[in-house]
């Protein structure tokens, strides 16, 4: 339009749908992964192990749903069923949603609140305040650049401020700004 090449953008005569807004995502502080981790001692096997599998590993929801139980742990598999319900069907999202929501009541938190998916932004955060270096985060992750790990995954849970004061304090020696 502004070469006069095209009349007109014909963008602007489409109606583009809004969407809804989300809930943005957090993150497990370290003393709510331990409490969520205590608390899925209680669940049922399938429950437990999806929770322990995505924390600690930062796989995606739908990844971990899909893992047979036979893949992360030697134990009779009619007994405890390998990723089914009691009826025999799949588990779905809606049912991992229900469960995964009651370990974080019983971890004192309120499961309501809370998705599973943010297990893995749990492990991403968790890691970055432990000083692990966000490109090794980001090959954790399977990410082929640190900038989705860093927008969407890392939420800060150290003020950024503590950092920067650290930083500030070894430039600039206590001793070295007396007068």
């Amino acid at each position: 339009m502004r070469r006069d090449k095209v009349k007109r953008n014909v963008v602007e005569l489409c109606e583009v749908p809004e969407g809804r807004e989300g809930r943005p995502s957090k993150s497990l502080t370290l003393s709510q992964a331990e409490s969520v981790l205590k608390a899925a001692e209680n669940a049922r096997p399938r429950t437990r192990a999806y929770i322990v599998v995505s924390l600690l590993s930062g796989a995606r929801t739908e990844e971990v749903r899909a893992i047979k139980w036979s893949h992360v742990a030697a134990y009779d598999e009619t007994r405890l069923g390998d990723r089914a319900t009691e009826s025999g069907s799949p588990v779905s999202a809606h049912n991992m949603r229900r469960d995964f929501r009651k370990v974080l009541d019983s971890a004192g938190l309120t499961g309501k609140e809370w998705a599973p998916r943010e297990l893995r932004h749990s492990f991403v955060s968790l890691l970055s305040d432990h000083d692990i270096a966000l490109e090794d985060i980001s090959r954790l992750e399977g990410h082929s650049n640190t900038v989705v790990t860093q927008t969407v995954y890392r939420h800060q849970i150290r003020p950024v401020i503590q950092e920067g004061a650290t930083a500030m304090d070894a430039i600039l020696p206590l001793a070295e700004r007396e007068p």
